[in-house]
């Protein structure tokens, strides 16, 4: 893989790490400045300087699901009353 080359790598129970040229923007569509190839974006929610992790996520006890999602998960209607 080049240097150059984006990726992004979910942490188990921690941030997204994204390594490589990529442009991270806001809502609004501004870019958010970037000082490091790879940054580390928060999935917590917590984090006090989003879009990055600050580590929030392991005193509030953040985890992820290990299994991969369902790729047609199941509807209301079928889930029964």
């Amino acid at each position: 893989m080049t240097e150059d080359r984006p990726s992004i790598t979910p942490c188990p129970d921690g941030p997204l790490l994204v390594r490589g040229r990529i442009e991270i923007l806001t809502p609004e569509g501004k870019p958010v400045p970037r000082r490091r190839r790879t940054v580390a974006l928060c999935r917590c929610g917590l984090s006090t300087i989003k879009p990055y992790c600050d580590g929030t996520h392991k005193a509030a006890g953040f985890r992820t699901d290990d299994e991969e999602p369902d790729e047609d998960p199941p509807s209301e209607e079928a889930a029964g009353p």
